[in-house]
């Protein structure tokens, strides 16, 4: 009996020996694919997603690259659901965008941070639009000054737009996505979530929040509904002549100047529409990242040294 134990056990840990490596095997194969595949992506461009149809509801839209977004997705052929907490801001741009083509557009006030008004508003844009089918998270807020020059307040605020309503407008319009089994999301992350800067620690951390967040989301929806089309696209622009930036620090405007919120938004655009997980503004900013971060600390602060660009204190 000892021995036919014996025996039942040694099968049973060759059995999963060789198991675990078809596992490796097949890793291997897939890891490889996909790497070739992204290389012939490079190479190849995709089919760009048509966006005709969509119903598409952006944050942010008074001004600066939500009011270009808008646009943008409007010429696209897009119903285009406008919020932001400027009413008067954000009914110009629905008026503007009206007038090209009559009953595209529509405009809600809100205050994103609060969870009661976002969810108050999506039952309105149900009854009077429809599901939204494209959710663009684009509003924030970007006090530029030292940590210990933050009010618990600010910080409090930053957190509250930057990140807390990002949270609310999923719980309010990812459910409809999930029905429909289609959906796409935008979120406007920035390059200070990508490295950190100095006066824009709150700024900075509510970005890395973001990024975080869109990634595990992906991830979230991949593993839990396989069944859906849903992605997720995290843009993370350079600094964006908006006003948002009050005071820019650039050493080489012709290298890496201020961008602007029209060439921000057709680069978000074409991002959504190519199905990118994420994006830098300028592209090669992810690139260099990449390449840095392995290097020794130092090496990274030596070259920010030497770019030195940022932001000035607001104060």
């Amino acid at each position: 009996m000892d021995r036919q134990n014996t025996e039942n056990n040694v099968g049973a840990r060759l059995y999963a020996l060789l198991f675990l490596i078809a596992e490796c095997l097949v890793f291997v194969l897939k890891f490889n694919y996909e790497i070739l595949a992204a290389i012939y992506r490079l190479i190849v461009q995709p089919e760009l997603k048509d966006l005709k149809g969509e119903t598409v509801l952006i944050t942010g839209t008074g001004h600066g690259i939500g009011k270009e977004l808008a646009r943008l997705y409007s010429a696209q052929g897009c119903k285009v659901v406008c919020v932001d907490i400027n009413e008067k801001n954000n009914a110009e741009t629905v008026k503007e965008l009206n007038s090209r083509k009559a009953k595209t557009a529509f405009a809600y006030k809100c205050d994103v941070s609060s969870r009661d008004e976002v969810l108050a508003m999506a039952e309105k844009i149900k009854k009077e639009v429809g599901d939204v089918t494209v959710l663009v998270n684009n509003a924030g807020i970007m006090p530029t000054h030292p940590i210990e020059k933050h009010t618990p307040q600010e910080i409090s605020k930053i957190m509250d737009i930057n990140v807390m309503a990002h949270f609310w407008l999923l719980e309010a319009f990812l459910p409809s996505m999930y029905e429909k089994k289609r959906g796409h999301i935008v979120a406007l992350a920035s390059i200070a979530g990508v490295v950190g800067l100095t006066n824009l620690v709150p700024y900075c951390a509510s970005k890395f929040a973001v990024r975080g967040l869109m990634e595990a989301l992906q991830t979230e929806i991949q593993d839990t509904r396989p069944d859906c089309d849903i992605q997720c696209t995290t843009v993370c622009p350079y600094m964006v002549d908006t006003g948002l930036c009050k005071k820019p620090k650039v050493r080489f405007p012709s290298l890496l100047g201020l961008l602007q919120p029209h060439e921000v938004a057709e680069q978000i655009v074409l991002a959504h529409r190519k199905n990118m997980k994420e994006l830098t503004i300028p592209r090669f900013l992810m690139y260099l990242n990449h390449f840095l971060r392995p290097l020794p600390y130092r090496c990274a602060v030596v070259f920010k040294e030497f770019m030195d660009s940022g932001v000035e204190s607001d104060l």
